[in-house]
């Protein structure tokens, strides 16, 4: 069962302030921009959270679920932050503001193809795969920078930092340590190339961490603000 709007608006603003709090002990004066995560969400939901003013920016994990909740009266910046197939760019480039997902040349290549035709330069991230985790998809930390080079060949895809999805693990001290890597690629690639100015990590289990150990001024959390994962009888079976 979805909760209600007052439930989210309190859990939006418990996220908020532990963002704050996050910043604080970090000893950081910039911010966190919040993409809620609104994999499984219903599209009614999705808009009476937008229209009741509660978050600005929201994130897709599918490319079918993105195109049945889309509404383009609805004023919300659209972020695509799930694995992108190259067949499904069409569906989404004129209709996100930043694609998270960047983690082949294929992929590249396929944006700026699309991109060209509707005369938009889109911003993407490169997602990096920080647990070498073979059931994810992202660049191997070390290939960051060559990759990164390698996009520039393509003059309608804007990189702007980087994106990563940390293992799910309970050790706490490894996650701090893996988080510390990824903020130093960051501000080794921020050194080398102009615009890089995000860095989207941290969801629902670890944003806090995120922020204070790993520079992130994205982040993704998608239960703590809607609760649990709503799924219907299709997407079970399906």
């Amino acid at each position: 069962m979805s909760l209600s709007l007052e439930e989210i608006a309190k859990n939006v603003q418990t996220c908020r302030s532990n963002v704050a709090s996050a910043l604080k002990a970090a000893g950081r004066s910039d911010g966190v921009t919040i993409v809620a995560a609104v994999k499984t969400q219903p599209k009614e939901l999705i808009e009476q959270v937008v229209r009741a003013g509660l978050i600005d920016n929201i994130g897709d994990n599918r490319v079918q679920e993105f195109m049945a909740n889309y509404d383009p009266d609805l004023k919300v910046n659209r972020h695509f932050i799930g694995r992108l197939q190259t067949n499904k760019v069409k569906y989404i480039i004129d209709k996100v503001c930043l694609i998270h997902s960047l983690d082949r040349d294929d992929l590249a290549y396929e944006i700026d193809k699309q991109a060209r035709k509707h005369s938009l330069v889109m911003n993407c991230l490169i997602e990096v795969n920080m647990g070498s985790e073979i059931s994810k998809g992202g660049v191997q930390p070390d290939e960051v920078l060559a990759f990164a080079e390698s996009v520039k060949k393509y003059p309608n895809v804007c990189v702007k930092g980087l994106m990563s999805v940390l293992p799910n693990t309970q050790d706490e001290q490894a996650l701090i340590g893996m988080y510390r890597d990824l903020h130093a690629i960051y501000l080794n690639m921020r050194g080398k190339f102009e615009g890089i100015d995000t860095l989207s990590c941290g969801m629902t289990n670890d944003y806090e961490l995120a922020i204070t150990y790993g520079g992130s001024n994205m982040i993704r959390p998608g239960r703590v603000l809607f609760g649990d994962r709503v799924y219907n009888t299709e997407q079970i079976n399906g």
